[in-house]
C-alpha cells in the first residue's frame, strides 16, 4: 500500500525541476505571474503561488528571464519572458530530460546500455 504522505513528497520532488522547464517554455511568450500560474496548472504543472513567484525572481536574477512592467492597465503587472540565456538553458535542460526518459525506459524494459 502506498503511503499518501510519502507519495506527495516524492511527487513534489519530481515536479520541482519540471516547473522550471515548464516556466521557461511557457514564458517564450511574455506573461505575468498569475496567468502563468493558471497556464501551468492547466497543462498539468500545478504550482503554488508561494512557490512560483520566488522561482520567477530567482530565474530573473540568474538571467534566464527578463521582465518589464505594464502600467497601461488599471493595475500594473510585471511581465516575464524567457531570455536568450534562458533559451540556451532550456535547450540543455530539455536534452537532459530526454536522456533521462530514454534511460528510464531502457531500465524499465531491461534493455542493456
Amino acid at each position: 500500500m502506498v503511503n499518501d504522505e510519502i507519495l506527495r513528497t516524492h511527487l513534489q520532488e519530481l515536479r520541482r525541476g519540471t516547473v522550471v522547464v515548464a516556466s521557461l517554455v511557457a514564458l517564450r511568450h511574455p506573461d505575468y505571474g498569475y496567468a502563468l500560474l493558471q497556464r501551468l496548472t492547466a497543462y498539468g504543472f500545478p504550482v503554488d503561488a508561494n512557490t512560483l513567484y520566488p522561482l520567477l525572481r530567482r530565474l530573473e536574477d540568474q538571467g534566464l528571464l527578463t521582465s518589464e512592467w505594464n502600467t497601461e492597465e488599471s493595475r500594473p503587472r510585471k511581465f516575464y519572458r524567457t531570455s536568450e540565456a534562458g533559451e540556451q538553458m532550456l535547450r540543455r535542460l530539455l536534452d537532459d530530460l530526454a536522456a533521462v526518459q530514454i534511460s528510464l525506459t531502457a531500465l524499465i524494459e531491461g534493455a542493456p546500455r
